[in-house]
């Protein structure tokens, strides 16, 4: 979230030293309580519900529950979670390969050989019994040319990329929530600004009002006041918006709702020092999950062309079988010579080869395999590339952002000093009330701008750390 309704806050004529919350509500120096009447002094207060503070979460918890909670790593985590039940069948199918049969049926009273017997048909008759048969047949690989060991090093390597998508998940959530967080931080921080100026021009204004009324004072001057009184109400009614924003967006990302709030600090700039560029450009070949991506998807391609490959070659398995069947109202027949269909029992063992002879349709799988492997290859290439343009971008928005807040930081300081100057002389009467407009407008436009730029600097770092996937860019 950026800060830029706020930049308008040039006309924030006074400040104190030092920015601090909870200052502004407090009544203006010089200035005399209401009176009180004997009824609300002798009166007692109306019950009230007792005040809970509300718990505060630092970045790091917010952190946190961003990775646990936000809908779009739960949905990365579960591509993870069906890609590795596919490696699991990748190593079990080739050894799964039996089925099983059985069934129950009514047969009518046969007897004799196949040589003679009675009955001249077998129809049905009020002599039958339930004859019943089961069997189970399969084969068990032994030799396929690496047609199993391909298929499970391409699902293996399919699933380091679901791993991959689910930190590159976590990263892009990660930005967001430090977006949101520090643009949180930067709106309390402009609210203090506003409250204190605000304070300081009801401070002043009174004073102005009677320098005119007795018409020693400039009644230009005291609109200007008036005006510019009115202007900060309305720059504080949007910081105010802008908080609301900034915390909605980061209790959706956390998934925490409306019970998580931050902390009531001053935003500053994270701790990380800027080094040279080629140790981004480094970090982003080590951790940046998109070129991860990239290299686990080769190793797919790869496992995927030796599969297509291994096809040309037959497959030796041991095959097995048994079978059962029995009706008792059926002779059974001892002649091995002869096809008995209703009473047996067979087992079956030996070598089988299968082969598939289509060699054109093969070439043509394996071409297209090879064309996928270079597709993934360039993109790669591309991926490299990318990231390399992204990493330089981050690093020259947070070297832009780091001397910006450099040199904002030294005209407030400048600023405060040409205001403190001009305070003391009001307070000796060197300079008169209108005389602090200026240094003050300064001091506002100098401070707010240098909130800024520590704003742009830690989301420029968020930005790095997303770039690069080295989280150590942007410390929690």
């Amino acid at each position: 979230m950026r800060a830029g309704p706020f930049i308008f806050i040039a006309a924030v004529f006074a400040l104190p030293a030092a920015v601090a919350r909870g200052q502004s509500d407090a009544p203006p120096a010089g200035a005399s309580s209401p009176p009180q009447t004997s009824a609300a002094v002798t009166a007692l207060p109306p019950p009230t519900a007792p005040v809970h503070a509300r718990h505060t979460y630092s970045l790091k918890e917010c952190l946190g529950f961003a990775e646990r909670n936000y809908p779009k790593v739960h949905e990365a985590a579960a591509q993870l979670a069906r890609m590795r039940a596919q490696v699991w069948e990748a190593k079990t199918a080739p050894y799964s390969l039996f089925t099983a049969s059985a069934g129950v049926t009514l047969a009518p009273t046969l007897s004799g050989t196949p040589v003679y017997s009675p009955n001249s048909d077998a129809t049905i008759t009020s002599s039958m019994a339930l004859a019943w048969r089961v069997g189970i047949d399969g084969a068990v690989p032994l030799w396929t040319f690496g047609k199993i060991t391909s298929a499970v090093d391409a699902a293996e390597a399919q699933t380091k990329v679901g791993e991959q998508n689910v930190r590159k998940a976590k990263n892009e959530v990660k930005l967001s929530v430090r977006q949101a967080y520090y643009g949180t931080l930067l709106s309390r921080d402009a609210q203090a600004l506003l409250n204190e100026a605000l304070s300081r021009v009801d401070q002043y204004l009174p004073r102005v009002e009677e320098k005119v009324a007795s018409g020693e004072g400039d009644d230009i001057q005291l609109l200007k006041l008036k005006i510019h009184h009115s202007e900060l109400e309305a720059r504080r009614s949007e910081a105010e918006k802008q908080e609301r924003i900034a915390l909605a967006s980061l209790r959706f990302l956390t998934g925490m709702g409306p019970d998580l709030d931050v902390p009531d600090e001053p935003l500053r700039k994270v701790p990380h020092q800027l080094g040279p560029i080629t140790q981004y450009l480094t970090a982003a070949r080590l951790f940046r999950p998109e070129i991860n991506m990239a290299h686990a998807g080769i190793l797919a391609r790869r496992a995927l062309v030796a599969l297509e490959r291994a096809r040309y070659f037959p497959d030796l398995a041991l095959a097995l079988s048994f079978s059962r069947s029995y009706a008792p109202e059926v002779a059974d027949q001892q002649n091995p010579f002869a096809y008995d269909l209703a009473n047996f029992t067979r087992i079956g063992i030996g070598l089988v080869v299968n082969w598939n002879l289509d060699f054109l349709p093969r070439a043509a799988k394996v071409a297209q395999a090879e064309a996928q492997l270079e597709e993934i290859r360039a993109t790669e290439r591309y991926a490299l590339g990318g990231v390399g343009v992204e990493v330089e971008t981050a690093y020259a928005e947070a070297q832009d952002a780091y001397k910006r807040l450099e040199a904002w930081t030294d005209a407030a300081r400048y600023a405060r000093q040409w205001l403190v100057k001009v305070q003391q002389g009001i307070d000796v009467g060197t300079f008169e009330d209108q005389d602090i407009v200026d240094p003050a407008k300064e001091y506002a436009l100098r401070r707010f701008a240098q909130m800024s730029a520590t704003l742009d600097y830690n989301v420029a770092m968020a930005k790095l750390a997303l770039a690069t996937g080295w989280d150590a860019v942007a410390p929690e």
